[in-house]
């Protein structure tokens, strides 16, 4: 089954995108990291995540599967004037790099969109030098949890969860991270959690506000529209909901993240 990545590139995804950082999106790998290691990150999104890491460590190869997607790493590393950052298009089912390449190799909310995470997980480990690490982590959206709890919003859930399985991924993919990566053959594994919280006025309006425009004008909303699985009237009530949660002076919502850590 072919996967279609379900958030696209639209303006209002890549805000959201550029928002996380190495301290908010991979703490749990931070300490493990040294001056002499090489980084392999996969599905390096704008590139905000590999900027850091590649602060912190000697070499990174950013990956995406298209060249034009990688442009968007490639314009963040640029403008930070990093010079240890190499590109690469790479399907991380095939990877294109020698078995041990790298000390670490790091996926962030790239095995929700994957057809076969297993795999997946098997080429990252393929290509880690042994006693490296393997490093992932990833939504789960049946986990979040928002107040008030407004119907729009559990609209806008059953849609996104729809619209994420027809496309071949699976939305509560942080909950099986530790199962597909034990099928993977991995065994010395470290598996905990972390969560994003938004709560306060300004907080509330980015991420609402944002989320009000992603589901009228994102590839989601495309997809939505040509499936069938919304109408523009059911856009349009949930993008209000999300406006409406924002604007709640008692207004709160966590995101729970499945991450390992496991020793290839």
């Amino acid at each position: 089954m072919d996967v279609v990545y379900t958030h696209g590139h639209h303006e209002s995804v890549l805000r959201s995108h550029r928002w996380r950082t190495a301290e908010n999106s991979a703490a749990f790998l931070l300490p493990h990291l040294q001056p002499h290691m090489t980084v392999l990150d996969v599905g390096s999104g704008p590139g905000t995540i590999t900027a850091d890491l590649a602060a912190r460590v000697g070499r990174v190869t950013a990956s995406e599967v298209s060249a034009d997607a990688l442009a968007l790493a490639r314009a963040e590393v640029s403008g930070r004037g990093l010079a240890n950052v190499d590109f690469a298009v790479a399907d991380v089912l095939a990877l294109d790099f020698p078995d041990d390449t790298f000390w670490v190799t790091h996926a962030h909310q790239v095995l929700q969109h994957v057809g076969d995470p297993v795999r997946a997980l098997s080429e990252m480990r393929r290509v880690t030098r042994p006693t490296g690490l393997v490093a992932v982590r990833d939504s789960d959206y049946s986990a979040f949890a928002w107040y008030p709890r407004l119907p729009a919003l559990d609209e806008w859930m059953a849609l996104y969860q729809r619209i994420a399985r027809s496309n071949g991924g699976e939305p509560d993919a942080g909950r099986r991270l530790l199962s597909w990566a034990r099928a993977a053959g991995f065994e010395d594994i470290t598996a905990t959690s972390s969560t994003w919280c938004f709560a306060t006025p300004a907080d509330r309006s980015w991420w609402g506000g944002m989320w009000a425009e992603r589901v009228l004008r994102s590839a989601m909303a495309e997809q939505a529209l040509a499936t069938g699985a919304a109408t523009e009237a059911d856009l349009r009530r949930i993008s209000e909901g999300w406006l409406e949660w924002a604007a709640a002076d008692d207004g709160w919502l966590s995101l729970l993240h499945g991450e390992l850590l496991c020793r290839a």
